[in-house]
């Protein structure tokens, strides 16, 4: 299994291609878009082989067991779909003021009236290729 740092900023899929003889990354621009990147911002990057499977460490869970679920999620794809309901936690906030969870594979989860260190049970409503929005179907006790 691979370690995570709580550091990490984005993480998503990319090929590397040569441009004029340098080998380049590109940023998707829901990465900038959303906050998780910013433009004028040097970072360390970790390249991981796509043959392998990534395993998630992240503390988010279905709240539904997986026989529950009517879909299963590639690894290409959003770890979630519509109409799923899971608990999240809400790491920050957004431009917006919405709140921001991550998910597998470092996938946002937009919660609006959410706040950092919430942890509400959301249902995904929207989902789109970079980010997923949600609504709270069940308030953090903790918040109340």
């Amino acid at each position: 299994m691979v370690e995570i740092s709580d550091s990490l900023c984005s993480l998503f899929t990319a090929k590397i291609k040569e441009e004029d003889g340098t080998f380049v990354i590109r940023i998707p621009p829901n990465e900038i878009k959303h906050g998780a990147l910013t433009g004028d911002e040097t970072y360390r990057i970790a390249l991981l082989d796509s043959s392998s499977e990534a395993e998630s460490t992240s503390p988010q869970s279905p709240r539904h067991p997986a026989s529950q679920r009517t879909t299963s999620h590639d690894s290409s794809g959003p770890p979630v779909d519509e109409g799923e309901v899971r608990d999240v936690t809400i790491e920050t906030v957004g431009d917006q003021g919405d709140g921001i969870a991550k998910v597998e594979r470092g996938y946002v989860v937009i919660v609006p009236g959410a706040q950092p260190g919430d942890e509400p049970t959301v249902e995904i409503e929207q989902v789109q290729e970079n980010v997923a929005f949600a609504s709270i179907v069940d308030s953090d006790p903790r918040a109340l």
